[in-house]
């Protein structure tokens, strides 16, 4: 067995999401807390078992779209204020004749910033992972489900071998530290 320093991961492999779904509410009811979940399909109701609650990317999508759209219509605005075009007795800044614009802003703002917070979340991209060196995680975009418990400052391999024996799991893997090269 792997001791702390060489550990990533110990990971818990599952036949079906039901069963997913509560080893992992059993897990966090253990106390641990830094664990994950990999699933070939999104699974309803694994977000709630796993307290996941990021909300950084609809936020920054908010806040990019304000953005941009601001920053699209003051762009129009100041065109206009600098080169003044007296037409027809129509007023220099007419609002509706601007939101076609403010609006593509908007979505471009919103766009990029979802993209970057997303990526910069996930710390993609990354072309290796250390999960990738687990034997049988190339079912996990199949037919598998996984369920990983991270090493954190009072972590006992024993503890969460026991902890995760008991949730009958088809097998418990030990997750290197280092990529096999």
């Amino acid at each position: 067995m792997a001791d702390r320093k060489n550990l990533y991961a110990v990971l818990a492999e599952f036949d079906d999401s039901a069963r997913l779904i509560e080893a992992t509410r059993s897990v966090r009811e253990s106390g641990f807390t830094r664990i994950d979940a990999f699933t070939p399909f999104p699974v309803p109701g694994l977000a709630e078992a796993l307290n996941f609650s990021d909300r950084a990317v609809p936020l920054a999508t908010l806040a990019g779209g304000i953005m941009g759209a601001a920053l699209g219509f003051a762009l129009q605005v100041f065109t206009v204020l600098d080169f003044p075009l007296w037409i027809g007795g129509r007023p220099l800044i007419a609002v509706p004749a601007f939101m076609l614009v403010t609006f593509e802003t908007l979505v471009l703002g919103a766009v990029l910033s979802c993209i970057g917070t997303m990526l910069v979340r996930n710390r993609l991209p990354r072309l290796n992972h250390p999960m990738f060196d687990a034997d049988d995680f190339g079912f996990a975009s199949r037919d598998r489900f996984f369920l990983a418990i991270f090493p954190d400052e009072a972590f006992d391999r024993n503890a969460v071998g026991k902890a995760l024996a008991a949730l009958h799991p088809k097998a418990i893997i030990d997750v290197p530290g280092k990529p096999k090269l």
